[in-house]
C-alpha cells in the first residue's frame, strides 16, 4: 500500500515515515523547503496553497492514502485553506484522507471534558484555522478522517521536552503553566493509531490523545525526572499571563480508544524511566 505523508519534516510527521517505512509501504512525504531527516521513498515539494502543484503530485504518486500532518500555525492560508485544496483532490481522486487536528478547537468553557460529538468553539487563531479546516473537509471529503490530538511528546524531540531541558538550566526565560491541562500523547503511540485508522479506511472525527489529564507543569517535572533534570521548573498561571488560549481541555479518546489496537498510553506511563523505550523502535 502506498501512503503520501503531507508534512514529512516534522516532528509528526518524521515518524509517521518511519512506522509507515517499517511497515513495508511505499511512502512519499512532502517538504515545504527541504527534505528532512526521515527517509521516505521519495520526498516531494510541495505548497498546500498551490493548488496545481498539490494536483501534480497527487497525479504523480497515486497514493492509497494521504495524511497531512503538516502544521502552519495561525496562518490561514496554510492550515484552513491549504486542507481544503488537499480535500478537494483526494476526493476527486479517491484517495483515503487523513487530516491531523488539535485540541486547540476547544475553549475550555463552561466545560472541560470533549468527546468527538461536540462542536468546536476556538478562542484564538490557529484553532479557528484548525477548526475551519475541520468543517470544510468533512463538507468536502465525506469518507476522510479528522483526527483531533492534544501535546505531542516523545523521543525527547517535542518542543515541550526540549523548553524543560532550556528551563532546567536557565538557558530560557518562561515558566511552565499549572493551569493550563491538557491529555499528551506520545508520537509513536499517534503515529500507529493514525497508520492503523487510515488502513482500516475509518471515516468522521475520532480523538487520539492519552488518558492522563496534566498540567503543563506537571508533564514538565515528569519530563524532567525521567531525564534526570534536578533544577526545578518556574510555576505560572496562564490566566495571568497575556497569551491567548484555552485552560483546561481534555480529549476524550475512550471511543476511539475501543476500536484501536494500538494503545494510547498515558504520560505517566510513557514518561517512567523504565517507559522510555519505544516499543515501536526509535529514530
Amino acid at each position: 500500500m502506498s501512503i503520501l505523508i503531507v508534512g514529512g519534516t516534522g516532528f509528526l510527521g518524521s515518524e509517521l515515515v518511519r512506522q509507515a517505512r517499517a511497515a513495508g509501504h511505499t511512502t512519499v512525504a512532502t517538504y515545504t523547503t527541504e527534505p528532512g531527516t526521515a527517509s521516505p521513498s521519495a520526498w516531494c515539494p510541495l505548497d498546500l496553497r498551490d493548488a496545481e502543484s498539490l494536483n501534480a503530485v497527487m497525479a504523480e504518486v497515486n497514493p492509497s492514502v494521504v495524511i497531512n500532518a503538516s502544521s502552519g500555525g495561525a496562518d490561514w492560508a496554510v492550515t484552513a485553506e491549504g486542507p481544503l485544496h488537499l480535500a478537494v483532490v483526494a476526493a476527486s481522486h479517491g484517495i483515503h484522507m487523513v487530516q491531523v487536528s488539535t485540541d486547540a478547537v476547544f475553549s475550555g468553557i463552561g466545560r472541560v471534558h470533549y468527546d468527538e460529538s461536540c462542536l468546536p468553539d476556538p478562542v484564538t487563531p490557529y484553532g479557528a484555522a484548525k477548526a475551519a479546516a475541520e468543517t470544510g473537509i468533512i463538507e468536502l471529503h465525506p469518507k476522510a478522517l479528522v483526527a483531533r490530538t492534544s501535546l505531542i511528546i516523545g523521543h525527547g524531540r517535542s518542543v515541550h521536552e526540549r523548553l524543560v531541558h532550556q528551563l532546567a538550566v536557565g538557558a530560557s526565560d518562561g515558566v511552565l503553566f499549572t493551569d493550563d491541562i491538557r491529555c499528551p500523547v506520545h508520537v509513536s503511540d499517534l503515529a500507529a493509531a493514525l497508520l492503523e485508522l487510515a488502513w482500516s479506511g475509518a471515516a468522521g472525527i475520532r480523538h487520539l490523545a492519552g488518558p492522563d489529564a496534566l498540567s503543563r507543569h506537571e508533564l514538565g517535572v515528569l519530563i524532567a525526572e525521567r531525564d534526570g533534570l534536578d533544577a526545578p521548573l518556574p510555576a505560572g498561571l496562564r490566566a495571568d499571563s497575556t497569551l491567548p488560549g484555552a485552560l483546561d481541555v481534555r480529549l476524550n479518546s475512550q471511543a476511539t480508544q475501543r476500536h484501536l489496537q494500538t494503545t494510547l498510553r498515558g504520560a505517566r506511563q510513557f514518561l517512567q524511566r523504565d517507559a522510555t523505550t519505544d516499543p515501536r523502535g526509535s529514530y
